[in-house]
């Protein structure tokens, strides 16, 4: 088994350190059809990871604007493109949002494309680049084949990136595969800036004793997934050969269509009384955001892969409590 050197872009980030542990954990990966032991697993990131992480010899830390630390990354095998700037971070700052979202990427893909190996490079999407679009046909069941109507500066940002992968591909540049990821909860630590962060914190805080704010009406419909199966989405973009991958268009992750009255429903099974904490307080800046993403996912080509959403919300509040 040969050594491979991977990269995680946000790589200190939540779903980055995830990432990284379960690869180090694992001492190998599987890319493009092939096993392959960890050689080097590089983190670039705006802040440093954890101590813990830092401490294997086999992590090496690049802290950083992105752009400004490619020239230390050399040559590398498998890049993870986890960074980007968030949802409501992007919609509230537009120029920091095409900086990080598409800049920082187009600088990513151009360095891999120097190296002449055509890397694999996995690239998170997400759902925000679907949107109902007030002019169009009512958005029901999204399939593979649904077309993208982004609703947001973060959902027209990641379906530009979503083409680019897909033009590098063709061009040989990259092997390339896009993942278009579901919201993820429920994210430990603080909140972020991300329109849907209060999906992670309506479980989160009341658990932790803490009072927290829904701010849209308690039916309404979302699409989820768990930190765990997220994971196992992205690692398994790069673990099949091109063949098994197929089209260069995004492939949606499987998800759970639930609502933050069944989230909470399951808070309170896990923790009685805990929904008492949550103060329903409707927030039309976040409802204009998150009421245009669509609940209900038809992700066939996943399916095909291996991948399957969480059964149920109490199975991600149980994995969220036993992590």
């Amino acid at each position: 088994m040969s050594d491979v050197r991977v990269a995680i872009t946000g790589g200190a980030g939540f779903l980055g350190d995830v990432l990284a542990r379960r690869i180090l954990d694992a001492g190998s990966i599987e890319v493009g059809g092939s096993m392959r032991r960890i050689g080097e697993l590089v983190l670039l990131d705006v802040r440093a990871a954890r101590d813990d992480l830092l401490a294997d010899e086999r992590v090496t830390m690049l802290t950083g604007d992105l752009a400004s630390r490619l020239a230390d990354l050399g040559s590398v095998d498998v890049v993870f493109h986890l960074a980007g700037v968030v949802s409501g971070a992007a919609e509230a700052d537009f120029d920091l949002g095409m900086r990080v979202n598409l800049d920082a990427l187009r600088a990513m893909l151009d360095h891999v494309r120097g190296l002449g190996s055509a890397p694999l490079v996995v690239f998170t999407s997400s759902l925000a680049v679907f949107g109902q679009d007030p002019f169009g046909p009512v958005l029901g069941t999204v399939t593979d084949d649904t077309m993208p109507r982004p609703q947001s500066s973060y959902g027209v940002q990641k379906f530009i990136g979503e083409q680019l992968v897909a033009d590098y591909t063709r061009k040989g540049f990259i092997d390339g595969r896009t993942v278009r990821l579901m919201t993820v909860s429920v994210r430990p630590g603080a909140p972020n800036a991300a329109a849907s962060s209060f999906l992670s914190g309506i479980i989160r805080e009341p658990l932790a004793g803490e009072r927290a704010v829904c701010p849209v009406p308690a039916d309404t419909p979302v699409a989820l997934s768990s930190p765990s199966r997220t994971v196992d989405g992205i690692l398994r973009a790069a673990a099949v050969s091109a063949e098994v991958w197929g089209s260069r268009t995004a492939v949606n992750l499987p998800s759970l269509t639930t609502t933050p009255r069944e989230m909470v429903d399951a808070l309170e099974r896990a923790q009685p009384g805990a929904g008492a904490l949550i103060d329903w307080e409707i927030d039309p800046a976040v409802i204009d955001i998150v009421t245009t993403w669509p609940s209900a996912f038809d992700a066939a080509r996943a399916e095909a892969l291996g991948l399957a959403a969480p059964a149920t919300f109490d199975d991600i509040v149980r994995e969220y409590l036993e992590g």
